[in-house]
């Protein structure tokens, strides 16, 4: 089953073209990494996926249902279920710095899902474990580090069991240290079969947990194919190029 499926996706701010006739699946329990540099539309397109920003054209399906086609949205009750199956975990954490750690968990569940304020909190302590965060619930995000904030924002996410979890470079403002326990969460997150798309500048990780590669530049996909074939056997030469000037690959 497709979880996602995006086809002929294009979005302009003002003249700036950034995303230029994009298609592409995910099916279900199958994680796609999204590479390339920046500047070459990955974020904004898993922003239109999650409906943060407005595509101007092209379809986009998740779980079966049209969130846009052909350019025109669904209704606005319908949009709102359609995005519950979207999680998005951002760069920067955007946890709400004067909630503690498990009302950043509950609050959405308790709005959003309507769930009773224990059956939330059972839900986000369930996830402080598997993150390894049980002693910080009653901790602000001040009190914690990057890694430790970005765990709880995956938290978050998962707290609304999306059927589709997206991550925009999730590492980008953690030092390698505190990287590497992002990056446990991830596999552990792809042994359980979890639906994902990554955008990434980690490209040994990538290689090791995606199911498909994209690697996108000047806001179209140049190449895709399994990891083994774009990462490590690139057939086009700006895929090459790309992938010559990091270290590790």
């Amino acid at each position: 089953m497709e979880i996602i499926k995006a086809s002929g996706i294009c979005k302009s701010f003002g003249e700036l073209r950034v995303l230029n006739d994009i298609s592409f699946n995910v099916k279900q329990g199958e994680v796609a990494a999204i590479i390339g540099p920046s500047g070459s539309g990955k974020s904004t397109l898993l922003r239109c996926a999650a409906h943060l920003e407005l595509v101007d054209s092209g379809s986009i399906t998740i779980c079966g249902q049209d969130m846009v086609l052909n350019g025109v949205y669904a209704p606005a009750r319908q949009l709102h279920s359609i995005c519950l199956n979207v999680g998005l975990v951002f760069q920067n954490f955007n946890l709400f710095p004067h909630f503690s750690v498990l009302r950043n968990i509950t609050e959405a569940q308790v709005r959003v899902l309507g769930r009773s304020e224990k059956e939330a909190q059972d839900r986000a302590r369930e996830l402080l474990v598997k993150m390894e965060l049980s002693l910080k619930e009653n901790a602000y995000p001040f009190e914690l580090s990057g890694g430790q904030q970005q765990r709880v924002s995956i938290a978050r996410a998962l707290a609304l069991d999306p059927a589709l979890l997206f991550f925009d470079e999730p590492t980008s403002a953690l030092d390698p240290e505190l990287t590497a326990g992002i990056l446990k969460v991830i596999r552990s997150l792809a042994a359980e079969k979890m639906t994902m798309v990554i955008v990434t500048h980690e490209i040994p990780f990538a290689r090791e947990v995606a199911d498909r590669v994209f690697f996108m530049d000047g806001g179209v996909f140049i190449e895709e194919g399994s990891a083994e074939e774009v990462i490590s056997n690139p057939k086009c030469e700006r895929t090459m190029a790309f992938l010559a000037k990091l270290s590790g690959v």
